[in-house]
């Protein structure tokens, strides 16, 4: 038995099996995390070197073809499957209140969306690794001062630790995406909570961006109450900005007082 790839659901098969064990040998266990969920395994490629690598190993699928083939093939999942949305889950119901890892051959039509779903447990999941469209790869690990540089790269930067592990060619897939594809691992950093207003931090960064071809100044102008600020960030485009200055950012918009 074998599944076919469904469009509908961004299923790419990796048939590799070195390009298989080099993915699945970046997961680091960071914070000694050994628990992991594993999104979209499809037929197993990435599992069973995961399975290799003695971990605690769950994996999410929604594609019932693909369960049925987990089932028959990897005994060793038994109650270790999972027939859900990963975005319409309830992580922690899911998977205790304990941590776990997030790692997986990601839906390029997706892949952002999970990224931020898992931001929403970043306290519980200390380490995200796997494949992404090589170019959202870059966009997540890119540092400021590129075009590449935008608001996903600043909200993962704030949490996690971002590395490009390596480049993965087309060919290697079944069927064959049109694009590179990119292997990145993100670390959870020392940050519990930012020292800012978080909602008002996400605010700031999209509208920062929303509009980035202007300086924060006008960018964020809505959120200035009427003040004429006078710092050096305001003259600046939001792509110079590191996640730290963005704080210091939304600590002086959270600071101002309306101007009557």
């Amino acid at each position: 038995m074998s599944v076919k790839a469904k469009k509908h659901l961004g299923q790419h098969f990796l048939k590799d099996e070195e390009t298989c064990e080099r993915i699945a040998n970046q997961y680091k266990s960071h914070q000694d995390c050994n628990k992991v969920l594993e999104i979209g395994p499809g037929m197993g490629a990435l599992t069973k070197y995961l399975l290799g690598n003695e971990l605690d190993l769950w994996v999410m699928e929604i594609d019932t073809e693909s369960i049925t083939y987990l089932q028959e093939h990897f005994p060793v999942l038994e109650n270790k499957i999972i027939e859900a949305d990963f975005l319409k889950s309830n992580l922690s119901e899911l998977m205790g209140e304990e941590r776990f890892s997030v790692v997986g051959n990601f839906p390029y039509n997706i892949s952002s969306q999970i990224l931020f779903k898992c931001l929403e447990y970043r306290n519980q999941i200390p380490e995200i690794m796997g494949m992404f469209q090589r170019e959202v790869a870059w966009r997540i690990a890119e540092k400021p001062g590129t075009k590449q540089y935008g608001i996903l790269s600043v909200f993962m930067q704030a949490y996690y630790d971002i590395e490009y592990c390596f480049t993965v060619d087309e060919h290697v897939f079944d069927p064959p995406p049109r694009v590179k594809s990119g292997v990145i691992r993100c670390t959870r950093n020392a940050r519990e909570k930012l020292p800012c207003d978080e909602v008002l931090f996400k605010q700031v960064v999209k509208m920062s961006f929303n509009q980035r071809r202007k300086t924060i100044r006008n960018s964020i102008k809505a959120l200035l109450k009427g003040n004429k600020v006078d710092h050096p960030f305001m003259a600046l485009r939001p792509e110079t900005l590191s996640v730290d200055q963005f704080i210091e950012l939304t600590l002086l918009v959270e600071n101002l007082e309306p101007v009557d």
